[in-house]
């Protein structure tokens, strides 16, 4: 078995990873979550049923999760940087709606961290909580 330390160097590499494509695969992803979340928020203003929204809600947790995953293998800094922060705090209030239902004011309060920290200057978003 590895020793944890040896986990630390390969999650926070000195340089960043990256790879041919990258960009244009974000791009692709962050496309495809808009989409989805658009589906979702379509679905759910209109009351649609389920067989309607959840192919977007599919599509937004599998492009969210590929984000996650790229971010992360590329250096793991993004977890304690306000973007992953902001990310993980979206995923705590989303799960609030096994609780209480999907409501708006979730659904709001989700858009409009998602708004605020993508638009933000890259000093803030950036900025790592250590």
């Amino acid at each position: 078995m590895q020793h944890p330390h040896a986990l630390f160097p390969r999650l926070f590499p000195k340089t960043s990873r990256t790879f041919y494509g990258k960009r244009w695969l974000n791009i692709f992803l962050r496309t495809m979550h808009l989409i989805g979340i658009a589906g979702v928020g379509a679905a759910f203003l209109y009351q649609a049923a389920s067989e309607f929204w959840l192919p977007y809600m599919i599509l937004t947790l599998i492009s969210g999760a590929m984000m996650v995953v790229v971010e992360i293998w590329s250096n793991g800094i993004w977890l304690i940087q306000i973007r992953g922060l902001a990310t993980i705090l979206k995923l705590m209030i989303l799960s609030l709606t096994f609780w209480f239902g999907l409501k708006a004011s979730i659904i709001i309060l989700v858009i409009i961290i998602s708004g605020i920290i993508s638009h933000a200057p890259a000093k803030i978003r950036y900025y790592p909580f250590d």
